[in-house]
């Protein structure tokens, strides 16, 4: 097993380090920093990780001093809603948990969002470790402050920035992911080969089945690279107001699909898969992408078992939810676009004609 991987986030006081590795929950303590005068903690997770890893993450927070106290949330995307957030307060006034206390976001990316949510608003803010088990929270989700929950118009509309103390990705839970899980986990790492690092899809290109099999090695690398780019996008631009919008590759579409099936018929990162389809294809048309995008764009999720089509969009519901998009801007449709393998940019004012036409083709 090789040493951890320590890359940090740098915002200044609020900077902190993502740590990637094999075995990080069996030695919480060690890698835990408790914010001074911190007496308790609680524990947001939903009941399957809390069967999986809880026991030692209780462990590992009574080892750093810590009284712990289990918050169980619901699985899925239903654990992000305003009633869940209530229950939360809720129980965190009865801990109590005080100012100087300690959430912490066991599982995957609807735990660490709404958790982030939680800490976010509770005495106006308290500290808040990110212990992500899933690929797509480890590589994405769990790294750079954006927390939130949904509502039925659309999802993540209420939220908050709020930088976690720690990010603690153990590589280890990714072998208990069911396979889907892992296989729309890496529709979020493709997207940082597409928008940053092409070593991320020439390693996914290569090694496929590994990478779908829960190859340590494998995943460990893409989570690593995936993660420091994002490290270094969002000390760039913590609140998203110029090149953090790279991040949202495959996203615009993506979250209308989500949205307009109900965040029931697909996995996050399959539905980033399909919106870096519709991006790919998008971009050549509008002469933004190269020549080829696309079709790499397709073989690549295909190989990974990912979807790329199938999915009858109407146009008029899918144009009511982008002019909902956060990254809108006046009346034009704003667009991350990948005009090569590692490289990205935003472009403004395109033509709602030309997404008709992309989201036709996911058909």
């Amino acid at each position: 097993m090789s040493a951890p991987a320590r890359l940090r986030v740098d915002l200044a006081e609020r900077g902190y380090d993502v740590v990637v590795g094999e075995g990080l929950l069996a030695g919480l303590a060690e890698h835990l920093p408790v914010p001074a005068h911190a007496e308790r903690a609680a524990l947001v997770t939903n009941a399957t990780v809390d069967r999986l890893y809880g026991d030692a993450v209780r462990a590992g927070l009574a080892a750093a001093g810590l009284e712990a106290h289990t918050i169980t949330v619901p699985d899925g995307e239903d654990a992000k809603s305003l009633s869940v957030a209530e229950t939360g307060y809720h129980r965190l006034a009865a801990i109590p948990l005080r100012r100087d206390d300690l959430v912490v976001a066991l599982g995957g990316g609807v735990v660490g969002d709404l958790a982030g949510f939680l800490a976010a608003t509770w005495h106006r803010g308290v500290a808040v470790a990110q212990l992500p088990t899933t690929l797509l929270a480890q590589v994405d989700a769990a790294v750079g402050g954006k927390t939130g929950i949904n509502l039925p118009e659309g999802k993540n509309l209420v939220g908050a920035f709020h930088q976690p103390l720690i990010v603690l990705a153990d590589t280890q839970t990714l072998a208990t992911l069911p396979e889907r899980e892992r296989r729309a986990g890496l529709g979020e790492v493709a997207k940082y080969g597409f928008i940053d690092d092409v070593a991320v899809l020439e390693r996914l290109e290569a090694e496929p089945a590994a990478a779908v099999a829960g190859d340590p090695t494998v995943l460990t690398e893409v989570v690593r690279r995936g993660v420091a780019v994002k490290a270094r996008i969002v000390a760039a631009d913590e609140r998203e107001g110029a090149e953090r919008m790279l991040l949202n590759y495959g996203h615009t579409i993506g979250h209308a699909i989500e949205a307009l099936t109900g965040y029931t018929r697909y996995r996050h990162g399959e539905a980033v898969a399909l919106g870096m389809v519709a991006a790919a294809r998008l971009g050549e048309r509008l002469g933004v992408s190269e020549t080829g995008l696309a079709a790499r764009t397709v073989a690549l999720l295909d190989a990974l078992g990912l979807p790329t089509g199938g999915v009858r969009l109407d146009p008029g519901a899918v144009a009511e939810v982008l002019a909902r998009d956060k990254k809108a801007r006046g009346r034009g449709l704003r667009f991350i676009l990948c005009a090569t393998p590692g490289r990205a940019e935003v472009v403004d004012d395109v033509p709602a004609g030309a997404v008709e036409e992309v989201c036709a083709s996911l058909a």
